[in-house]
């Protein structure tokens, strides 16, 4: 089958059904909102079952959900079979978690807990749902990276681990996949005010300069980003500068954040080397 470039509206959102993850908070609640107005039929999951019900009484005849914890094999077997009897037809994966600190103070527990949860059971829900999104009549993989899945970043070297992950995943699926009628879209958003943050990573940024967007606004260049056919999309003309200069010139960079480190460190509260 030839490769083709799907946009929507392919009988518009109303022709859409998503399975989102992570919309129990933070960019996937959002995404939930901003699809379910649009007009799309949603099947929405994550693990905070009062949240989930919240959105389901807000768009009763739009939304159902499945609470489920991705990183279990038989809650995601569940979920899949959920999502053919819903005839899911586009997956956006938008679980996920982060904790700032510096790499030597993790333990083993808790580095494999982020990397499952955000990198393994996404590539696993998607392996899983993929003969779904393959026998529709166009399919969507959206998968929610960051910033830091092309820039590395001090205090974020599991989250950076990651994304980095993450975003190769879907540069190789896309190619993988260009002869199918599945398109895959990686979007790429800079720091987010979200539950997920500590107030200390708030102050931080605010201290930094580093800018911050509203998940209702990252929920919005999602939907613009599907609409448009788009395959990857950085959210903020900065970031996407800065990737691109680390990509290039990676020593510019560690020059650049060597001079914020002590500011992390005060902010992870971690004491300060000795130079």
């Amino acid at each position: 089958m030839p490769w083709f470039k799907a946009q929507l509206p392919v009988g518009g959102w109303a022709a859409q059904r998503i399975l989102i993850s992570g919309a129990s908070g933070g960019i996937g609640q959002a995404l939930a909102n901003e699809l379910a107005t649009a007009g799309a039929q949603l099947l929405i999951t994550g693990r905070r079952t009062e949240a989930l019900q919240r959105l389901n009484e807000r768009y009763p005849h739009q939304v159902s959900s499945l609470a489920a914890d991705l990183t279990r094999a038989e809650e995601r077997a569940q979920l899949v079979e959920a999502s053919r009897d819903a005839g899911i037809n586009m997956l956006i994966n938008a679980a996920g978690m982060n904790r700032m600190g510096l790499f030597e103070t993790w333990s083993d527990d808790e580095i494999q807990h982020l990397l499952t949860l955000n990198l393994t059971s996404t590539l696993q829900l998607t392996r899983e749902l993929l003969p779904q999104l393959l026998g529709a009549e166009h399919g969507w993989v959206v998968n929610l990276g960051s910033t830091f899945g092309t820039l590395g970043y001090p205090g974020q070297a599991c989250y950076c681990a990651s994304k980095f992950g993450l975003h190769g995943f879907s540069q190789a699926l896309r190619r993988e996949l260009s002869a199918t009628r599945v398109r895959v879209l990686h979007v790429s958003p800079r720091a987010t005010r979200t539950d997920m943050n500590a107030p200390e990573i708030e102050r931080m940024n605010s201290e930094l300069g580093n800018a911050m967007d509203s998940p209702e606004y990252v929920a919005s260049e999602v939907r613009r980003a599907v609409e448009r056919g788009r395959n990857e999309v950085q959210l903020g003309m900065p970031e996407r500068f800065y990737s691109l200069i680390n990509a290039l010139m990676p020593g510019l960079v560690d020059r650049a954040l060597a001079r914020q480190l002590p500011v992390i460190r005060r902010f992870i509260g971690e004491p300060e080397q000795a130079s």
